[in-house]
């Protein structure tokens, strides 16, 4: 029988990966720029001691110091990409590592700049301010003087300078373990080939039709977590204590306050989503229901949360054709919205698909003086894969508007409205495909289908993710020690919570928390179901609406980081510090399930419990 197999990255055609000579021609040049930013760095000595003499020694100092970190995204940027490509390649993570050294070097050399701003007493800072020569800082600055409370002395601040690197050791084991350690084995197929499982297909396995099959990938995708759960329990752990050490160290109330304070989010609208979407928690439980009546089911488990169901919809999709539908669902947008994205998508912005090593996933990366890249690890077979491609197309193009738009020292949007520009894709997607296949019931109900799928993930199951982030980091605030059982057992209870008596709770699901990447981030997660609901209501203003409210939501994106997020998004026309978007998300999930059965014709549609 025919073994299908992942291939090693020499065998990816160069038509396939991002092209990344717009950041360095080659390892060569990367390793000349490293050598002259490095030697950059003893420049920051000349400016200690005088920034606060004028305006004009503040400028110059915010200049040289922005100069710098311009280089270093770029150089970090390139190496992180070149390892991402293969993790297994020693030589591009020694790349990274130079990189990442390199920045937690600069973070050191120059850690006297924050607290001698923030020594310049307020009266001269006000002063300084209102001189034309730092108006174009003026944002900047005023986000330095937010952390005053929250800024140690110069010599207690290149201490944390220095422990950067070390800070991220957790996580930088977990990136091993997972993407390069970790041996899925293989799946038999119901014609007997065999398949290496992977991150890459492991979705596409739970959407198989045949439930035995789905039930194999869950199982040998958890046995290969299981034989690690005290490694990963131990990362993870690390990595909430670290976020204690630095919310400690820096003066925070807890640890979210801490996560949240760079957006200036109120911890309120946290817990508000939290309360609002465990307040309603009904509409996700009568979708468990249904489904599991529409695959003709008794219990319904995990692996059955997935599959689509309705049945005989093969779906597969070349990434060419991917790229055309994109085009056109994002119309909406505008002519030139989607010319720059045509261009960029089937140029070199993106690497393609998966192969051995790779990094798991996809995302949206890049620098100011870089495209916006995008990695894939796109898969033919899989409608998610379309949605992904869209998903990363949103943070692609809002990265072009900023950095198009604003100066260098404002173009960094924040990953709170990051979210919003990926899932407004995602919502110009569905309405397409509703659109396009109006007149064939079947494919609506898949699409309706998958839709739900989108927001249960991407709201309800985020914010369960939040929740577990808030108890684990209030776990080790209260001095508890957080092991393997503790991480589990508050897992499991979440599981319990958002699952209800609808879904069957396997033993191995408790280790799921062991593999989301995200919580290696903290006070991330909760962003994704803010974004989804913040993108519902925006592309309902679009869609509905004028040229004025199309124009509004580009100029959004055109903002950068010239603002606070909730700023951003008030101005784009949506207010998230209300519980409004959150309850319309809501109401939109129960609009979609009604809508969804009301397309089902029971005799025809459904899987029949396969």
């Amino acid at each position: 029988m025919a073994t299908e197999k992942i291939p090693h990255r020499k065998d990816v055609p160069d038509a396939h990966r991002w092209d990344l000579t717009p950041l360095f021609a080659a390892d060569a040049s990367w390793q000349e720029e490293f050598a002259a930013v490095e030697d950059r760095l003893k420049g920051y000595a000349r400016f200690r001691g005088k920034i606060g003499d004028s305006a004009q020694d503040l400028k110059a100092a915010l200049e040289y110091h922005l100069a710098v970190t311009r280089r270093l995204e770029r150089l970090y940027t390139y190496a992180h990409l070149r390892s991402d490509e293969d993790k297994s390649n020693q030589q591009h993570l020694g790349l990274y590592r130079k990189a990442v050294n390199l920045h937690t070097r600069a973070s050191e050399l120059s850690s006297f700049m924050t607290p001698e701003i923030q020594a310049i007493a307020d009266e001269v800072m006000e002063t300084f301010l209102s001189d034309p020569v730092l108006r174009p800082f003026r944002f900047y600055l005023e986000k330095i003087l937010r952390y005053k409370p929250h800024t140690l002395g110069e010599p207690e601040e290149q201490i944390l300078a220095m422990s950067g690197e070390v800070g991220q050791a957790a996580s930088q084991i977990f990136g091993q373990l997972d993407n390069v350690d970790l041996n899925f084995g293989m799946i038999v197929e119901e014609d007997g080939s065999e398949v290496e499982l992977s991150h890459g297909n492991f979705m596409t396995f739970l959407l198989h039709p045949n439930r035995g099959i789905r039930k194999q990938a869950f199982d040998r995708y958890y046995r290969a977590y299981e034989a690690l759960k005290n490694t990963l329990g131990t990362a993870l752990s690390c990595s909430i204590k670290k976020d204690f050490f630095y919310a400690r160290a820096r003066n925070f109330a807890n640890c979210r306050a801490a996560g949240l304070f760079a957006d200036n989010v109120p911890e309120a609208l946290t817990v508000n989503l939290i309360t609002t979407v465990r307040a309603n928690l009904a509409p996700l439980f009568k979708y468990f229901q249904f489904r599991r009546k529409a695959l003709g089911l008794d219990t319904l488990h995990f692996y059955d949360t997935y599959v689509p169901i309705v049945a005989g919809i093969e779906f597969r999709m070349s990434y060419e054709e991917a790229v055309a539908v994109a085009i056109r669902a994002l119309k909406p947008l505008g002519s030139e919205y989607t010319r720059i994205l045509a261009q960029g998508l089937a140029g070199g912005w993106v690497d393609r698909y998966e192969n051995r090593g790779k990094r798991s996933g996809a995302y949206s990366s890049g620098c100011y003086d870089s495209p916006p890249y995008i990695l894939l690890n796109y898969e033919e077979r899989s409608l998610n894969s379309l949605y992904t491609l869209v998903h990363e197309a949103g943070h692609s193009m809002h990265s072009y508007y900023a950095n198009h738009n604003q100066p260098y020292v404002d173009h960094q949007y924040t990953i709170f409205v990051a979210e919003v520009a990926s899932t407004f894709n995602e919502n110009l997607l569905s309405r397409y495909l509703m659109e396009y296949y109006r007149d064939d019931p079947r494919m609506k109900a898949f699409i309706l289908n998958r839709e739900i799928d989108n927001i249960r993930a991407t709201f309800y199951r985020q914010t369960m993710f939040a929740e577990f982030e808030n108890r684990t980091h209030q776990l080790v605030e209260d001095n508890e020690p957080l092991t393997l059982e503790q991480i589990t057992d508050q897992y499991r209870e979440l599981l319990e919570t958002y699952f209800g008596d609808a879904v069957v709770i396997d033993p191995a699901l408790e280790l799921e928390c062991l593999r989301i990447p995200h919580f290696y981030s903290a006070f991330y997660v909760y962003k994704y179901a803010t974004g989804i609901s913040a993108a519902i209501a925006l592309a309902e203003r679009v869609c509905n609406g004028g040229k004025p409210d199309r124009q509004a939501y580009l100029d959004f994106l055109k903002l950068g980081g010239s603002k606070f997020p909730l700023e951003e998004l008030q101005e784009a026309g949506v207010d998230m510090r209300s519980a409004g978007p959150v309850e319309m998300t809501v109401n939109h999930f129960d609009y979609l399930l009604e809508r969804l059965k009301s397309e089902i014709d029971e005799s025809s549609l459904l899987m029949q419990g396969k």
